[in-house]
């Protein structure tokens, strides 16, 4: 059987794709530099100001493996459209927001959507690429986007606020999004999957309400003491969410998460290691921007430029682990 016919305009789409894809990783960075100018201009409290950052995360962390079936079964073209168009709504409704709570919810909506553009533009590598070594060329664009737009979302994040206003850190979506928008209108083409079309819709909204009460929980004990009704509600209804998604999924036909695949040893580990690294980052990040701007005195551009050590630390740890894991293997 002879090989499928790779399609003409596969690296047109590549170059949509991975400029949709730097718009939905330096969303998670962009914002942190503006962060405390947002915060005086809103009126957010200290222990509220952290919703900014993890409003997205989670909404985007819970919801992408929902959205990757979504995008197999009801069309990957599409389902990357609505996202690209959804995420910059999404943008402009945070870019104008009157309060905490608008702009909480507008960065929550860039969090679902983008957790429908970005496995989309995965899954649309996959199909358009079939050859190996095209292959490897394309998703090594498409890591290095994802590795190198935390680092842009630094930079960007200091020069929009220093020399515009902290809402341009979301309003710059806007134009990303519609120039995605039209150039996958001509050059990416439609794909489907085939197979079982069902959705694990209540492991994704059990697991993402688990985490958001989580969160909440910590927020109100932060505020209000440890020992504080609303904090201890939280993390009952926290408990209560992350049992019940367990259960989900040992029961059903088409889970987010495959139980069997957390008990392995090598990948299970690699799990547990990578929400690790992930919440330290993040953590940092936040934490840095208040550092280098309210107790150095930094401005924006300079608390983005002294963040950018550590995101040159990860590249270069991800760089070196792509060279030794195929020589000594993931777990020796």
């Amino acid at each position: 059987m002879s090989a499928p016919t790779p399609h003409p305009g596969r690296w047109a789409a590549l170059f949509v794709i991975a400029l949709a894809q730097l718009m939905v990783v330096l969303d998670a960075t962009i914002v942190n530099i503006a962060l405390p100018q947002a915060q005086a201009h809103l009126v957010i409290s200290d222990a509220d100001r952290q919703w900014v950052v993890t409003a997205y995360t989670l909404a985007f962390g819970g919801l992408l493996l929902l959205g990757g079936r979504i995008a197999d079964y009801w069309g990957r073209k599409r389902t990357f459209v609505v996202g690209a168009l959804g995420f910059a709504l999404a943008s402009a409704l945070g870019g104008l927001a009157q309060d905490a709570i608008m702009l909480f919810a507008a960065r929550g909506l860039q969090g679902i959507f983008g957790a429908l553009l970005a496995p989309a533009g995965l899954a649309l590598l996959t199909v358009l690429f079939t050859e190996p070594g095209e292959r490897a060329k394309a998703f090594s664009v498409f890591g290095a986007i994802a590795g190198g737009g935390s680092a842009v979302g630094l930079v960007l994040g200091g020069v929009l606020t220093e020399y515009a206003d902290w809402r341009w850190c979301l309003l710059v979506n806007i134009p990303i999004s519609v120039v995605a928008v039209a150039l996958a209108l001509v050059f990416v083409p439609e794909s489907r999957a085939d197979g079982d079309t069902r959705y694990d819709v209540p492991g994704a909204v059990a697991v993402t309400a688990g985490l958001v009460a989580l969160v909440y929980g910590f927020t109100r004990a932060g505020e209000d003491g440890w020992s504080s009704a609303w904090a201890l509600g939280s993390f009952g209804v926290a408990v209560v969410l992350l049992v019940a998604f367990v259960a989900i999924e040992a029961r059903s036909t088409h889970p987010l998460v495959p139980l069997a695949l957390l008990v392995q040893r090598d990948r299970g580990g690699a799990y547990l290691f990578s929400t690790l690294v992930g919440a330290g980052l993040l953590g940092a990040f936040l934490f840095l921007t208040f550092y280098f701007q309210i107790v150095l005195g930094y401005t924006p551009l300079e608390a983005g430029l002294a963040s950018l050590p550590v995101t040159g630390g990860v590249l270069v740890a991800a760089g070196l682990a792509s060279r030794l894991m195929p020589r000594i293997g993931p777990c020796r």
